[in-house]
C-alpha cells in the first residue's frame, strides 16, 4: 500500500463526498479507490469511512485520520518544494483562494508573483467566504483573499496581511459611449441607488451582506431584480439590459474596457470596509515561518511588501 496515495484518496473523498467523483479527481477507478481506503482501514485497524449505498461520512476515528492526512500531505508538499527550490528561485504550485469580488486583485497578485518567480505556478480559485474558511482550515489552499470581519470570527489560527479597503460604485449604462474606457461619474447616494433596478449577488454571499447593510444605513432597501453568485453575470447584465449593479472598485477596474458603462461612487453613507486581507493558516499549530514552502514564503513576502491600493 502506498500510504501517501491512500491519504490523497481519503482527502479527495472528503472534498467530493462521493466515491465516483473522488476517484475521477484522483484519476483512478472507483474500485481502486475503495480498495485503497479499505487497505488504510486495515493498516490502522479502525473503520474510517461510514458506508451505505453511497458515501455517508467518516467515523470519529476517520476524522482523526483525515486531519492527520491533511497535515502529512501538506508537509510532503513543503518538503518536495524545498528540495526542488533554490534560495531565490522557489518552485511549485501556490493555491490562492479569493472571494468573488476580490478575484481581480488575486489575479493581479498571481500575475505579479509568477512574473517575479517563473517556476511558481499560482492557482487562483473563486470561493465563497464560507468555503474559503473551510479550505484554509483544511490546508487545501495556501493563501486567501477575503473579508477581515469574517476571518476574525474564526477560531483557527490565522495571520492577516491587510491589503486594501473597498469603495463601492453604482455601475450603469452611460448616456453615450466613451472614447477610451468606462468613466467615473458624479457620486450618487445609496438611497437614490435603491430606487433603481439592480443586479446583486445572492443573499448567502458575504458581499451582499455588506451592500444590504449600507442600504439599511441609508434607511432604504435595494430593488434587486436579478441575483447571481457570478461577478461576470453582474457586469454582463448591466451591459445587456436595463439594470444597474453595485460593485467594489476592484470589479469596476476589471470591466473598464466596456466604454458604454459608467461608475458612480456611492456615498451617504461612505462604505469602505477593510474587506480583504491576505491570510494564512499556520501549517502546524504554532508553526514557524520556516515550515512554509519556499513559494509560500515568497508569496507572503510579496503580499507584505506590496499593499494593493484602495479599490
Amino acid at each position: 500500500m502506498n500510504l501517501l496515495s491512500s491519504l490523497r484518496y481519503l482527502v479527495a473523498l472528503d472534498e467530493h463526498r462521493h466515491f465516483a467523483r473522488a476517484a475521477q479527481a484522483c484519476h483512478i477507478t472507483q474500485p481502486a479507490l475503495s480498495n485503497a481506503l479499505r487497505a488504510l482501514e486495515e493498516e490502522f485497524e479502525v473503520v474510517i469511512v461510514r458506508r451505505g449505498r453511497t458515501f455517508v461520512g467518516f467515523t470519529p476515528e476517520g476524522e482523526q485520520v483525515l486531519e492527520s492526512a491533511r497535515r502529512m500531505l501538506h508537509e510532503h508538499k513543503v518538503l518536495a518544494q524545498s528540495l526542488r527550490s533554490t534560495a531565490n528561485q522557489p518552485t511549485g504550485r501556490l493555491i490562492v483562494g479569493a472571494v468573488p469580488t476580490a478575484v481581480p486583485v488575486a489575479a493581479r497578485f498571481a500575475a505579479m508573483l509568477q512574473a517575479k518567480y517563473p517556476e511558481v505556478m499560482p492557482v487562483v480559485l473563486s470561493l465563497s467566504s464560507t468555503e474559503l474558511e473551510k479550505r484554509l482550515e483544511s490546508l487545501s489552499i495556501d493563501l486567501a483573499l477575503g473579508y477581515t470581519e469574517r476571518m476574525d470570527q474564526r477560531e483557527v489560527q490565522l495571520t492577516a496581511y491587510p491589503q486594501y479597503n473597498e469603495h463601492y460604485f453604482l455601475l450603469r449604462k452611460a448616456g453615450r459611449v466613451h472614447a477610451v474606457e468606462l468613466q467615473i461619474g458624479e457620486p450618487i447616494r445609496w438611497k437614490d441607488a435603491a430606487e433603481l433596478p439592480l443586479c446583486l449577488l445572492t443573499p448567502e454571499m458575504h458581499n451582499r451582506t455588506i451592500v444590504d447593510a449600507s442600504f439599511a444605513a441609508a434607511g432604504c432597501k435595494p430593488r434587486a431584480i436579478i441575483e447571481t453568485n457570478s461577478i461576470l453575470t453582474m457586469a454582463l447584465s448591466v451591459v445587456a439590459g436595463q439594470v444597474c449593479s453595485v460593485m467594489p472598485g476592484a470589479l469596476v477596474s476589471a470591466v473598464r474596457g466596456y466604454r458604454e458603462l459608467e461608475a458612480l461612487p456611492l456615498v451617504t453613507p461612505q462604505c469602505s470596509p477593510p474587506s480583504a486581507s491576505w491570510r494564512m493558516r499556520r501549517c502546524v499549530r504554532r508553526g514557524p515561518w520556516r515550515q512554509l514552502s519556499p513559494s509560500h514564503r515568497m508569496a507572503l513576502g510579496c503580499a507584505m511588501l506590496r499593499r494593493t491600493r484602495d479599490s
